[in-house]
């Protein structure tokens, strides 16, 4: 019923998952800086998730921590799993009691998988997207590795819900946490686009400028941005800007012009 990719790259871990089921993201992924990341689903053991993440915490391989996993479970012909650890390869299991299409593939530093599927080209164009974007940003390739799953049948009862949840040291709101990532979308049409919607969103709000795009905060710039605060009716560009929940954005001296052109259109989320 669920199709999904948890990969890692570098010194993050991230989970994307799309399924005609509610809530998914509440179910199938979890993950764990330091340590590694963990998807469960067709019949979703959720003590996979903290067990998993205890044995990669403790350096256990992805195929060891599969098998352990399994071996105790009454019920693993109707359980799928996918793991990756801090490094090689990672590891998958599809049980034989798994509703057709059923099945999935690993490699270095991912695992793919997914149940009741339109057929196996399902996982093959989400490893073939996985693979050829390397350069581009860990969460977008996960999104891109689960868009291309979506495109070539997905789930064959149809769509319901998705999920992106993505960790890495320190990458959480200011630094508090290690959660750089936990977009769901619980019950939607087109679920998928969604989250790319929202994904779009959360960088918009969230993402860190760009050093070699800031413009200089003086003379008539800075004089248009001052007379646009004050038309919006705030103080100052830090007060809007917080009510905006553009505060991460925001270089002093300087306005990056995601932030300009937010201003500029009265509204944060116009932009999204």
């Amino acid at each position: 019923m669920t199709f999904s990719i948890v990969a890692r790259s570098g010194e993050a871990f991230g989970v994307a998952v799309a399924s005609k089921f509610l809530a998914v993201g509440a179910v199938v992924p979890a993950a764990e800086a330091g340590a590694g990341a963990v998807a469960t689903q067709a019949a979703a053991n959720l003590r996979y998730l903290p067990q998993g993440l205890a044995l990669l915490r403790t350096g256990v391989q992805p195929a060891d921590v599969v098998a352990g996993l399994v071996a105790m479970d009454r019920d693993r012909a109707h359980r799928q799993l996918g793991i990756v650890g801090s490094q090689g390869l990672g590891a998958t299991y599809t049980g034989e009691e798994c509703l057709d299409w059923a099945g999935g593939t690993a490699g270095d530093g991912y695992a793919i998988q997914g149940n009741i599927l339109t057929g196996p080209e399902v996982i093959e164009a989400m490893e073939s997207a996985w693979l050829s974007l390397p350069d581009v940003a860990f969460d977008r390739r996960l999104l891109a590795a689960l868009e291309a799953g979506d495109a070539a049948g997905g789930d064959r009862r149809g769509r319901q819900s998705a999920a992106l949840y993505v960790v890495a040291p320190g990458a959480g709101y200011g630094g508090g946490s290690d959660v750089a990532c936990d977009l769901r979308v619980d019950d939607h049409a087109d679920p998928v686009a969604e989250l790319r919607r929202l994904l779009d969103v959360h960088e918009l709000l969230f993402g860190k400028p760009d050093p070699d795009a800031l413009l200089e905060l003086s003379g008539d710039l800075k004089e248009e941005v001052e007379n646009l605060v004050t038309a919006r009716g705030h103080a100052s560009l830090e007060v809007w800007a917080g009510v905006e929940n553009l505060e991460n954005r925001l270089v002093p001296g300087k306005i990056d012009p995601v932030v300009l052109a937010c201003l500029r259109n009265g509204h944060a989320h116009d932009e999204a």
